[in-house]
């Protein structure tokens, strides 16, 4: 249990404790308290007589705001007298709101007679970026400064070689009785059956950063309100079957607490720890989950990435007029140019991406007001695909590596991922299957969004193109010989005659034949390619294929989300309801319900669980938001206006009943109520308010 760690986050800043509630660096290299992708902590240890306590039991709150920690005597000596272990409750709370951690630390005393305790508390900083952690090799440093101690505050500061000024700032309610070294030494007596707590406040800052300064007390309702703001945006979701409730709540829980409050709306930062900034890409596909349930994160989504779209060319930033940003860092190697990462636009497919959400975001709220503001970004992000996206001008959008960045711009942005049947690397440019998918959904969302806006030539020109793209699609990435669509061609039009999972998005992008998606339905679940938990990014059957690898045969439920959403598209909804379940079976098996970035792709074996990938991201925004696309894509919910459809509706067997509370929409709202008889769902209203329409299809 020692060895579990436990994760907060709020705004720019998160922070990995032990089991403990400890930050202890020659334990886990990657604990610590980080802010805009730094640490500004590498050491913060309660210690008792110089050691750690005993650990009883440790706990996150179920809406992710709280982490508690119940500890325990050893047993020591008290004035010559045994004092047996279990008879002092030592309780830390901890929490994070904007930038500054906040702990309330509360003793009790159960003995009948008077006790003496020496709490020590430790700190230390390396304020070392996250690519570090990682292992980036630095030639060199910024400047360390003597620490600033009094006996009830300590100032840790840094000067990097980007020129800023980083401060860590340590602060208790009370003074210690003795410092060294920053080791803050509390010598405490406690009568008996007495109680006594105390505070610690860490704020973190860059430059001229002030820290807000404000009790436990006050932090915490402020957090706590934030927190139910967001949940409110949301409507409410239960079902018949505890568990799945469980995976649900932790989910929304994790999407809520990846949110983060940018100068152009709020964002879902990708995922803890190696990527706590705003990532395009998964920005994207994460509000895309989690439209049905609140456009909100949609709308902060299409804000943002609208107002850090490309305005020019920058080749040290992969930068092309229109293109939608991959990602934004703020740390020292970032800052200072180590890294090309400050604002770095190497995704291929963030900017179709972007029309697409944009496109849905009309769907789900009819909000054209809003629409019309984004519309030159919409417009640029077209203009991207046609004049710098298509590299050859043959109709697909291709990429070739970045000179600093990434060498694969998909999804699959490992080195090694996409490449020929043999296993050598594919040869740029390179045309990506998935990403004309999105392009061909894209130019169709753009249509719809111009005919609305009454922009009818390019209405009438959009939805031509998609067409023809459609068309060459099937007739350059189809293969007949893998009875598959390959995962890309190459810089001659060569195929990639790869089975792997991204063809699958073609379905969620709808951009393929009823026949060809029945093809794929039947080859994703086959044993090569689903191994029991899900479809596996590549088949078994391949040359480079790796369970252990991180895009090469590991099974990522975004991934899967977006296929069984695309096999619902295609009314394959059996195929969808057997993703739900096995992503749901392995869910449980995961500390919290909270479902990771990826697992291994091993096959299913009997009582036992899924095999974890080390260093994947939990809590990941795109993997948390999978079990909501899925149930989207079972319900068959999709809108128009303030008309909900739903289309052939099924639900797993494990789910009996479920419910919708609050389903907003812009002129109303609605209480659903689902009965599953097997092979059929009973739906009843249960509240209707406003001019709402449900438009039930079987």
């Amino acid at each position: 249990m020692h060895g579990e760690k436990y994760t907060l986050k709020h705004q720019d800043t998160f922070a990995i404790f032990d089991a403990l509630g400890n930050i202890t660096p020659s334990k886990d290299r990657e604990t610590g308290l980080y802010y805009k992708g730094t640490r500004f902590l590498s050491r913060y240890e309660l210690l008792l007589f110089d050691e750690p306590p005993l650990l009883l039991s440790s706990c996150i709150k179920e809406d992710n705001s709280v982490f508690t920690i119940d500890l325990t005597n050893f047993t020591f000596h008290n004035k010559n007298k045994k004092i047996p272990q279990g008879n002092i409750h030592i309780w830390r709370s901890k929490f994070l709101r904007n930038s500054t951690s906040y702990e309330k630390i509360h003793l009790k005393n159960y003995l009948s007679e008077p006790v003496e305790l020496e709490l020590s508390l430790c700190f230390a900083s390396d304020f070392i970026d996250i690519f570090e952690i990682r292992g980036f090799k630095r030639s060199k440093k910024g400047t360390f400064f003597k620490p600033k101690i009094k006996k009830d505050s300590l100032t840790l500061t840094y000067k990097g070689i980007d020129n800023k000024l980083r401060k860590t700032l340590v602060h208790f309610s009370i003074s210690a009785d003795e410092v060294k070294d920053n080791r803050f030494l509390f010598k405490l007596r406690l009568k008996p059956h007495e109680s006594f707590s105390f505070y610690i406040y860490v704020h973190c800052t860059v430059e001229d950063e002030v820290p807000e300064v404000l009790s436990y007390g006050k932090a915490l309702f402020l957090l706590k309100q934030w927190l139910k703001n967001w949940e409110d945006k949301g409507c409410k979701i239960v079902t018949s079957n505890e568990q799945f409730n469980q995976w649900l709540k932790r989910s929304w829980a994790d999407i809520i607490m990846l949110l983060s409050q940018t100068p152009n709306g709020t964002y879902p930062f990708a995922g803890i720890p190696w990527f706590a900034a705003p990532f395009g890409r998964d920005g994207i596909i994460t509000a895309l989950e989690c439209l049905w349930l609140c456009p909100s994160i949609a709308k902060g989504t299409l804000e943002f990435l609208s107002a850090t779209q490309a305005k020019e060319f920058d080749e040290e930033k992969d930068a092309e007029p229109g293109k939608i940003i991959h990602e934004i860092r703020e740390g020292e190697l970032a800052s200072a140019g180590e890294l090309p990462f400050a604002w770095y636009y190497g995704s291929v497919d963030a900017t179709p991406l972007f029309v697409v959400l944009a496109g849905k975001y009309l769907d789900r709220t009819g909000d054209l007001e809003f629409i019309e503001k984004i519309w030159e970004n919409i417009r640029l992000a077209i203009d991207w695909i046609d004049l710098y996206g298509d590299l050859d001008e043959d109709g697909f959008v291709e990429y070739v590596p970045s000179k600093k960045g990434l060498v694969n711009k998909g999804w699959k942005d490992s080195w090694d991922s996409i490449f020929y049947e043999n296993g050598e690397l594919v040869k740029p440019p390179v045309a990506l299957v998935e990403v004309q998918g999105y392009v061909y959904q894209a130019k169709k969302q753009a249509a719809k969004i111009a005919k609305a806006l009454k922009r009818f030539p390019l209405y009438e020109k959009w939805n031509a193109e998609a067409e023809v793209l459609k068309e060459k699609i099937e007739k350059f990435f189809w293969c007949n010989e893998i009875e598959c669509y390959v995962i890309a061609l190459d810089k001659n039009k060569k195929q990639c005659k790869v089975r792997t999972s991204n063809p699958g998005h073609l379905l969620f992008s709808e951009a393929i034949s009823k026949n060809r998606a029945n093809k794929l339905a039947d080859l994703f679940f086959e044993k090569h390619f689903f191994s029991g938990w899900g479809i596996r990014t590549v088949s078994s059957l391949e040359k480079k294929y790796n369970p252990l690898s991180y895009h090469n045969g590991s099974i990522w439920p975004h991934d899967n989300a977006i296929i069984g959403y695309g096999f619902a598209c295609y009314n394959l909804k059996k195929q969808c309801v057997r993703i739900l379940k096995a992503l749901f079976e392995a869910s449980t098996f995961f500390k919290l319900h909270r479902i990771p970035e990826l697992f291994c792709g091993f096959s299913r074996r009997r009582n036992e669980g899924p095999t974890h990938y080390p260093v994947a991201c939990h809590p990941q925004a795109w993997a948390a938001g999978a079990v909501f696309l899925l149930l989207q894509g079972c319900l068959g919910i999709s809108f128009k206006e303030n008309t909900v459809f739903l289309r052939y509706p099924v639900l797993p067997k494990f789910i009996e009943e479920l419910w919708i509370h609050d389903f907003k929409l812009p002129d109303g709202s609605l209480d659903l109520y689902f009965k599953n008889y097997g092979d059929d769902v009973g739906i009843r209203v249960l509240r209707k308010e406003g001019k709402v329409r449900l438009f039930i299809e079987k």
